[in-house]
């Protein structure tokens, strides 16, 4: 059972299982504002696992994309894969059965709800999601790669729940994510500054420096406010909606506080912790505010 557990944890690290709590939340959000309500249990259900298979594939992707890089910065050699707690075969293995699980719960749509829009859609998006992999080998953009690729959750789960009903509130929701994730991404990114320098990786923290790309970061995390107050003004939501906004606003401005180009000790605090409350919070109050009468 010990084995098991150590096991266990030792994927979960190599996935960062926890980070689930970062976009699920909004995908979860756009369902029931696409149901009108309460989707149907079974549509939850694959919605959910759709998002577990799509991540798990593709961030156990760029840890095999990236295992050589991650073993030369001293920041992520102790990562499993570069520390040889998992081998390559093993990832790879993994990796298939988690696109397998996308796949075959994208199919299920179409089988069990005729809608075969995430059957459709879904090579397109887990080509995306691994193909941000490369980008820091040739853009400065890989931030905002990342920010779009995680930013499809919400469009992806409306889709999923209604696609005759897709309009602005599932395009604002994506792009508040978008900002979001290129936000917090361009401030952990700035750890890894003369590394990215020395590798001639592209980072806008490597080229720009590190106080430029704090100042693109609140930049992006007030688009991603706007983002979400079009949101709920555009699908006619209430008071507690809102105020998750007004939460979420005064999180991104602790969690943009939290670092500094002098202090980036805290990065972590403001990625892993302030970054899972943001989404936990505006998830549980949006929902609440769909459901209570």
């Amino acid at each position: 059972m010990t084995t098991l557990m150590a096991s266990a944890r030792t994927w979960g690290e190599m996935i960062k299982f926890s980070h689930s709590l970062f976009a699920l939340p909004y995908a979860l959000l756009a369902a029931f504002i696409a149901a009108g309500g309460v989707p149907a249990a079974g549509q939850l259900a694959l919605v959910v696992a759709c998002m577990v298979g799509a991540r798990s594939a593709a961030m156990t992707f760029n840890r095999l994309v990236d295992a050589e890089l991650d073993a030369r910065n001293p920041r992520t050699a102790r990562r499993p894969l570069p520390a040889g707690q998992i081998t390559r075969t093993a990832a790879w293995g993994f990796f298939a059965g988690s696109s397998v699980l996308f796949f075959a719960c994208c199919a299920l749509f179409a089988v069990a709800y005729a809608n075969p829009w995430p059957l459709w859609l879904s090579p397109f998006v887990l080509a995306l999601l691994c193909g941000y992999s490369y980008t820091k080998r040739f853009t400065r953009a890989a931030h905002f790669v990342l920010g779009v690729a995680i930013g499809l959750s919400p469009l992806a789960a409306w889709i999923a729940i209604s696609p005759d009903t897709l309009g602005w509130t599932a395009l604002w929701l994506s792009a508040a994510v978008t900002f979001w994730i290129a936000g917090f991404d361009l401030i952990y990114a700035c750890q890894d500054v003369e590394f990215d320098r020395r590798q001639g990786l592209f980072s806008v923290p490597a080229k720009l420096g590190v106080p430029a790309a704090l100042w693109l970061a609140r930049g992006c995390h007030v688009l991603t406010v706007a983002g979400l107050l079009a949101a709920g003004r555009s699908a006619g939501l209430g008071g507690l909606y809102f105020a998750g906004a007004g939460c979420v606003a005064l999180l991104l401005l602790v969690e943009n506080a939290l670092v500094s180009p002098r202090d980036l000790s805290r990065v972590n605090l403001a990625f892993f912790t302030v970054n899972g409350v943001v989404g936990v919070l505006l998830g549980t109050l949006g929902i609440l505010d769909i459901c209570l009468p």
